[in-house]
């Protein structure tokens, strides 16, 4: 539900109030009671800023490593596993 903000153009006292939007705006002030209350138009309670919303604004930056850096330690540790299991050394 939207909030409205009006006032009385009698007393100037200024309000807010919590309405549905089919609801018939409000007329009678709370202060002096007088039938004189006027809607007023505030600005949005947020902002949005930016470039806008896309899916990548917000996802981590998560890179794959790189496979020749994980290639040639794996492709060593394979070479020292098969020299230990058939028993012949370099």
């Amino acid at each position: 539900m939207p909030i409205y903000e009006y006032q009385c153009e009698h007393c100037h006292h200024t309000f807010d109030a919590l309405q549905k939007i089919s609801e018939d705006p409000l007329v009678k002030c709370p202060e002096c009671e007088k039938d004189t209350l006027k809607k007023l138009i505030s600005p949005a309670g947020f902002r949005l800023k930016g470039t806008g919303w896309y899916e990548t604004d917000f996802k981590g930056t998560n890179k794959k490593p790189d496979k020749t850096k994980s290639d040639s330690g794996s492709s060593k540790k394979s070479t020292e596993s098969k020299s230990k299991s058939s028993g012949t050394s370099d």
